[in-house]
């Protein structure tokens, strides 16, 4: 199933590939300084404002977010950060009061455009949750499966092949195989995130947006799923919220740095690679933040 976003007129055709395609097809595996030299924008923000009701929560935020690396939002809590990651695929929206003000755009497409279909964008853009979310009533399989069978869904055997495949890629597969009827919510809370890994790659997209995906998990959970992390990197756009400087050190190639304003708006102070922003940032706020001076 292709999914398709409609752009105005002057801009180009967004596309996924047929969920068929092994992910690993998508994008070639890349030395570091190949990627350097071959980065492109994947995501654009510009003048980003989002508002609940009469509060903005997010102000003038303008950033890149490189194509196929992990790009990590860091900041204290109330800063705007998961705000920001859910106007990435629309979720924002859907809160009470809700709306936003500048552009979002993907591959050059603005995706609030009137003409941009929201689920559709969804399945483009997937979410993995703070908390694991696997659908109670579904069987571990039936999650992998649950957005393949929304739209009629492949063949059988074809469905066969994705389940395995994309419980492979979320290093699960080995751990369930056995098993696969059984519910979703019978595995550990690392297993569950996983799996819900694996349901958000299902679907085939090209962005996935992490909400904290580790912080309700125990040393050795995170561990797996920030290994998974840096396995996907180089396929997917990956932009990852985290209140975890070591985790951010550890798996992204981008560190934005959001903070609050006296407004209680949340700003993005500065965004560059990882390791300048952990060694040399721009801003003594970062650094303040950083090195546990506030937050």
């Amino acid at each position: 199933m292709a999914i398709e976003i409609r752009p105005r007129e002057d801009q180009p055709v967004v596309t996924t590939r047929p969920t068929t395609e092994p992910a690993s097809a998508r994008v070639p595996t890349r030395a570091p300084e190949q990627a350097a030299a071959a980065r492109t924008t994947k995501i654009e923000a510009r003048d980003l404002n989002l508002y609940y009701g009469s509060f903005r929560a997010v102000r003038d935020v303008t950033m890149d977010i490189p194509a196929n690396e992990i790009t990590a939002i860091i900041g204290p809590s109330g800063c705007g950060k998961s705000t920001f990651l859910r106007s990435l695929n629309r979720l924002h929206e859907l809160a009470h009061g809700a709306r936003m003000e500048g552009r979002l755009l993907i591959d050059g497409v603005d995706i609030y455009e009137r003409s941009v279909d929201a689920v559709d964008l969804r399945r483009l853009v997937g979410m993995v949750f703070q908390r694991p979310n696997p659908f109670p009533t579904m069987s571990i399989y039936g999650n992998v499966a649950s957005g393949l069978r929304l739209g009629g869904g492949p063949k059988p055997a074809d469905l066969d092949e994705i389940v395995e495949r994309c419980l492979t890629r979320a290093a699960l597969w080995d751990e369930v195989k056995d098993h696969l009827g059984a519910p979703g919510t019978s595995l550990s809370g690392g297993q569950q995130q996983r799996l819900c890994i694996a349901r958000a790659l299902a679907v085939d997209p090209e962005v996935i947006l992490m909400d904290e995906p580790a912080s309700s998990l125990d040393p050795i959970a995170t561990l797996r799923i920030e290994e998974l992390m840096l396995e996907l990197r180089g396929s997917y756009t990956i932009v990852i919220v985290t209140h975890n400087m070591q985790q951010a050190s550890r798996v992204s190639d981008q560190t934005a740095f959001f903070s609050m304003g006296e407004d209680r708006a949340g700003y993005l102070v500065e965004m560059g690679q990882t390791t300048t922003i952990f060694t040399n940032p721009r801003e003594q706020l970062t650094e303040d933040y950083i090195s546990g001076r506030f937050g």
